[in-house]
């Protein structure tokens, strides 16, 4: 039996963070009830029910899967000392982490030409952006995602795994896999820095212009006020995408070099489970018509 057939039968180990896991349960749980509140909020308060807020819902909805396929499994090998993972979870794992994550990048950068178009051409938001638009361009966002993923995944599989089990990082990722491999990985790292650039690069390249014309028509504003006004609709959005890309390009951008995995494990718990949290906090305490939805709601419940 080649050791090809014995990779796949056998179990990999994920060698998690050492950290307190009480710490990251109350991150977790914070995380998934943000974005649960902020998903039905959307969905109950009439108000809410625009393009934004849709796309909103949607980056809420990938927030929660997103945790939902790392984190319950770093948290039980924390609690339990059951750091196991079958082939088949491990690239399960893999598939998914790569789908949610760049499902949720094409998404922000299509949230930056929605605010381009409601600052830059308000008279015809309406028109531009309708419901029918909105579902086209999240669903694109997903479908993309989805085939992303696939390839990464498809050759990552194609790997051989003979020595050692040890994933030295507490999710299965590329880049300790690669380490971990022991076939020529030359063609893994170019497609990760080949696609994953163009896919990254794309997609901020799309909100850096998007967002070039919004402040060009903001100082084209007069009044302090309205340069105000127009700021705070996509000042929530903004912070999320410096936080997005920037832990993006560190983790996967850098040259292959200057990895350390203690590092990438770090900055994959920024990923996995900081930003996650952030994302509904920032949308709810920036914006006012989420507080006020929100106000809308719990005054409705004690009645």
């Amino acid at each position: 039996m080649g050791p090809d057939n014995l990779t796949k039968n056998q179990d990999f180990i994920l060698i998690g963070l050492s950290s307190d896991p009480k710490t990251k349960i109350a991150l977790f749980t914070t995380s998934i009830t943000g974005n649960m509140i902020l998903i039905i909020t959307t969905q109950l308060v009439k108000e809410l029910h625009t393009p934004m807020y849709r796309f909103i819902c949607n980056l809420s909805l990938l927030d929660i899967t997103f945790t939902s396929v790392t984190v319950p499994k770093m948290l039980i090998g924390l609690l339990l000392d059951h750091n196991y993972i079958s082939y088949v979870g491990c690239f399960a794992q893999l598939y998914f982490f790569h789908f949610l994550g760049s499902s949720e990048c094409f998404l922000l950068s299509i949230m930056g030409y929605d605010r381009y178009v409601a600052i830059c051409h308000p008279l015809h938001y309406s028109q531009i952006i309708d419901k029918k638009t909105c579902i086209q361009l999240a669903s694109g966002c997903w479908i993309t995602g989805f085939l992303y993923s696939l390839v990464h995944t498809i050759l990552t599989s194609t790997l051989s795994f003979c020595a050692s089990k040890e994933v030295n990082h507490f999710l299965c990722d590329m880049p300790p896999l690669l380490k971990l491999s022991c076939s020529d990985t030359k063609n893994n790292v170019i497609v990760i820095l080949g696609l994953g650039g163009l896919a990254a690069g794309a997609s901020f390249l799309l909100t850096v212009i998007s967002y070039c014309y919004i402040i060009s028509t903001i100082l084209q504003i007069h009044s302090t006020e309205g340069r105000r006004k127009a700021f705070s609709t996509c000042a929530s959005h903004l912070m999320i995408v410096l936080l997005f890309y920037g832990t993006i390009i560190v983790m996967y951008l850098r040259p292959q070099s200057s990895y350390s995995m203690e590092h990438d494990k770090m900055l994959s718990v920024f990923y996995n489970v900081i930003t996650p949290m952030l994302n509904p906090l920032i949308y709810s305490m920036r914006n006012k018509e989420v507080k006020r939805a929100l106000r809308k709601l719990f005054t409705r419940r004690k009645h």
